[in-house]
């Protein structure tokens, strides 16, 4: 797996947002940024458990000739070399395979529905199937560009959530922004939880690095949301739920992602991090 980012570039306002956001998450996170333009309305995306078809809409095929252009001098106004993606190998003519060998990829909460429909609470489709099937966490962004100051991640003590809880300890060291856990307690003691943080090998790496933990014996976690801090990076295990809602996340993820406009980093369920805590 390399250490970069995959960013699809819409040659539009919305999607130079997008991109600044994919420009703070690298320098942040210590990646490389490699960007694809789209000359055609789908790519493939091969994935060891099955094979993504992603459909874009019309507006990442906005004015062509100035694409590339554009997406050039934001990156590199943002101090970082222009890298991008040109396809090497195609299933059909106009069906190109991208490679999937990354760390990261950034998406708005939707690549193929129309703009009305996109908003706070909604996740396209194609968005979900590329977290059900990536070997990578997805970075879904705001529509507008807004810096991130600290991390939250979410934990209630399965194995995707101490996934989750290993990005945020990756993405808090290179960083440096402190990383929060926040738990909505169902029934058990704070103990269970850092029994089970403990039991990952995840306690003491964030006991090293200083972190605070919101944890909520009671009350809505509707209500409890509200002290997520506004510029925080979210960070969330995803999970199927069998083939009959299979593009359904669990339901405090679905919560979260409806009731928080923060950026959010999605663990999804084929996610196996590559890296030591150290």
């Amino acid at each position: 797996m390399k250490n970069e980012l995959l960013h699809v570039f819409r040659n539009t306002p919305f999607g130079r947002e997008t991109l600044f956001h994919s420009i703070y998450f690298c320098k942040k996170a210590g990646m490389e940024l490699r960007v694809y333009i789209p000359k055609f309305k789908q790519f493939l995306m091969y994935f060891e458990n099955g094979v993504v078809t992603v459909d874009l809409d019309a507006s990442y095929l906005t004015d062509p000739a100035t694409a590339k252009e554009h997406a050039e001098k934001i990156i590199k106004d943002a101090g970082l070399i222009p890298n991008f993606i040109e396809p090497k190998s195609y299933t059909a003519s106009t069906l190109p395979d991208l490679p999937v060998d990354f760390k990261y990829m950034t998406c708005p909460r939707s690549m193929s529905d129309i703009s009305s429909k996109i908003g706070l609470g909604y996740i396209g489709p194609k968005v979900r199937n590329i977290i059900k099937h990536a070997s990578f966490p997805v970075l879904m962004c705001t529509p507008v560009y807004k810096e991130w100051k600290n991390i939250t991640v979410f934990f209630g003590g399965s194995n995707n959530a101490g996934k989750a809880v290993r990005v945020g300890i990756d993405i808090g060291k290179t960083s440096g922004f402190p990383v929060l856990l926040f738990t909505q307690a169902e029934g058990k003691p704070k103990s269970f939880y850092e029994e089970e943080l403990d039991k990952k090998g995840l306690l003491q790496p964030l006991k090293d690095m200083g972190f605070n933990w919101l944890f909520f014996e009671k009350g809505d976690m509707k209500i409890n949301l509200y002290e997520v801090s506004h510029d925080s990076l979210l960070i969330v295990g995803a999970y199927g739920h069998g083939p009959i809602k299979d593009m359904l996340f669990g339901s405090k993820l679905e919560l979260i992602q409806s009731y928080l406009p923060n950026n959010i980093i999605v663990v999804g369920p084929n996610y196996e991090p590559s890296f030591a805590l150290t």
